[in-house]
């Protein structure tokens, strides 16, 4: 059983705003009732322990925050081409190992992967700009964020938590990393 449950943002397009299933595998429509998917609200499938497949369509341009916090059967997922903004907390205390940013994502917001404590790798797409503070703290296996010249990156975008070991000092030495405030 999938049940979705929409709001209407225009004419042509909706927001996914609630989601009641327990399948292993979810599928979101890139329509429902006649108007593109665009937005995946707030929490849309925070605790559902049972979603190990996760498809979303290329229509979503927002992701909302805690998307699939408590998804602890879902280790990857992957984004559509047309993604533009995700938000704080999006991935949060989630289970992904790896994701694949977008090109038209600029922005990592603050604690977007906050406390993903099985992320090792993250690929940023051509187009991003910056990575806040707080982006991958508690992110304690993360080995790898690969990202392009020219990115603005916190000093805190990679705090653990734990005093005496920065992953973000690690990092600035680790290849697939830019310096921070290096062009």
């Amino acid at each position: 059983m999938q049940d979705f449950f929409t709001s209407q943002l225009d004419e042509y397009s909706c927001s996914i705003m609630g989601y009641r299933g327990d399948e292993e595998r979810v599928v979101i429509p890139a329509k429902m009732a006649g108007k593109e998917v665009r937005i995946l609200f707030d929490g849309l499938f925070k605790n559902h322990p049972e979603i190990k497949v996760l498809k979303i369509p290329r229509t979503v341009t927002n992701i909302g925050s805690y998307l699939i916090q408590g998804c602890t059967k879902l280790h990857s997922i992957k984004l559509p081409d047309g993604l533009t903004e995700i938000w704080e907390y999006a991935f949060a205390k989630s289970s992904i190992e790896e994701i694949v940013i977008p090109d038209g994502v600029e922005i990592i917001m603050p604690y977007t992967f906050k406390d993903c404590k099985k992320l090792k790798k993250v690929v940023c797409g051509k187009g991003l700009k910056k990575i806040c503070e707080g982006a991958f703290e508690g992110c304690d296996k993360l080995k790898t964020v690969e990202y392009g010249p020219g990115v603005d990156v916190s000093p805190l975008a990679y705090e653990t938590g734990i005093p005496e070991y920065s992953v973000h000092e690690k990092a600035m030495k680790t290849a697939g990393y830019s310096e921070v405030g290096k062009k």
